[in-house]
């Protein structure tokens, strides 16, 4: 009977000790930026370039480790995919510059990365 009820505890103890190990498991969300890029008339402007880039905040400057570049859809967003940039249990993700252009319009602006998000922001270029 006590090998019958420490068969029985042993058991009950490795499926727990399973199940907290499933259950700690995270899985990674999309850490995604999306930029709209409109024209002065508010219009989507299709094609149009879309720099996002890092600036050094240490003193003196470090040069800039990170230039992403993406063009925008027919529907006039540039999607950018930081999901294998971002580590688990990383504070924070970045705050970058946007630059956008086509042709002689030019626009800027910043966006925060929250982790694991859809983060979006617009644009508007202009001459």
């Amino acid at each position: 009977m006590k090998k019958y009820i420490l068969g029985i505890l042993t058991t009950t103890l490795a499926l727990g000790a399973l199940s907290v190990g499933v259950n700690s498991c995270k899985k990674e969300e999309p850490t995604v930026a999306k930029i709209t890029v409109r024209d002065t008339a508010n219009a989507l402007v299709v094609g149009a370039e879309v720099i996002l880039y890092g600036v050094s905040t240490t003193t003196p400057p470090q040069p800039v480790t990170r230039i992403d570049t993406a063009y925008t859809n027919s529907s006039g967003v540039a999607t950018f995919d930081y999901t294998d940039d971002f580590q688990l249990g990383q504070a924070g993700f970045a705050v970058l510059n946007i630059d956008a252009t086509q042709g002689t319009l030019f626009g800027q602006g910043t966006i925060k990365i929250n982790e694991e998000e859809e983060n979006v922001e617009t644009v508007f270029i202009q001459p």
